[in-house]
């Protein structure tokens, strides 16, 4: 229930650890950009933008996973500073649930927001062990429809070499969050709201925000 279902699914693990760590108060509002980045966004194109924003995660994320020596849960936290403002965790929300969005209370979507990302932390954070050197290389960016910007990433060594992935970037409120990773064509976004659409079919808000109470009670009493 609720997992990316692929054979890939090490290599999400890799690429989406900077997407489920932070501590949930990074689901709230954002705070306004850095100035030096602000003012280089007047000059420069959406796609230079995105690309050096998803360049800077990869490398950050990469460097703090590959450290030896290091205790999972203080990699985990040296994870939260470095992505606490790079995604964008209040559209996420809102894309996975899609048309189901407005079927929650505000009290619900908060709680959905928590019970969400604390599902994938969970689910991620205990498979960071599985990291074993990779390197992700950018490949471009391009401009998409409603001016959200792909950049395409590809994953070089290692047993899953040659697999792509593309970062879905957003300006929002003039600041650039990513919102979405797809890998190997199969998008976080679209994988997660396949199968929360079908446990709102079954039993609506309640049972969507039941279900993850229950897993995550599961998964943390089976650490």
């Amino acid at each position: 229930m609720m997992q990316i279902e692929s054979r890939h699914r090490r290599v999400a693990i890799l690429v989406l650890s900077a997407l489920v760590f932070g501590s949930v108060s990074s689901l709230a509002e954002e705070s306004a950009s850095d100035p030096e980045r602000a003012a280089a966004e007047t000059t420069e194109q959406p796609t230079q933008v995105a690309h050096a924003l998803v360049s800077e995660i990869i490398d950050l994320v990469l460097a703090e996973l590959s450290k030896q020596g290091v205790e999972k849960e203080a990699k985990i936290k040296a994870l939260e500073s470095i992505v606490f403002s790079k995604f964008d965790f209040a559209t996420i929300s809102r894309l996975v649930l899609a048309r189901n969005y407005k079927r929650l209370t505000k009290v619900q979507r908060r709680e959905f927001q928590e019970l969400f990302k604390a599902y994938l932390s969970d689910f991620y954070g205990s498979r960071l062990v599985d990291y074993v050197d990779e390197k992700v290389e950018v490949k471009g960016a391009r401009l998409e429809e409603r001016g959200d910007v792909t950049v395409m990433t590809k994953v070089i060594g290692g047993d899953v070499d040659g697999i792509a992935m593309h970062y879905r970037v957003r300006n929002r409120k003039g600041s650039w969050k990513v919102i979405d990773v797809t890998i190997e064509g199969v998008s976080t976004v679209s994988n997660f709201r396949s199968q929360f659409k079908e446990i709102m079919i079954q039993g609506g808000p309640e049972k969507l925000l039941e279900t993850l109470r229950e897993k995550n009670y599961e998964d943390a009493n089976t650490e």
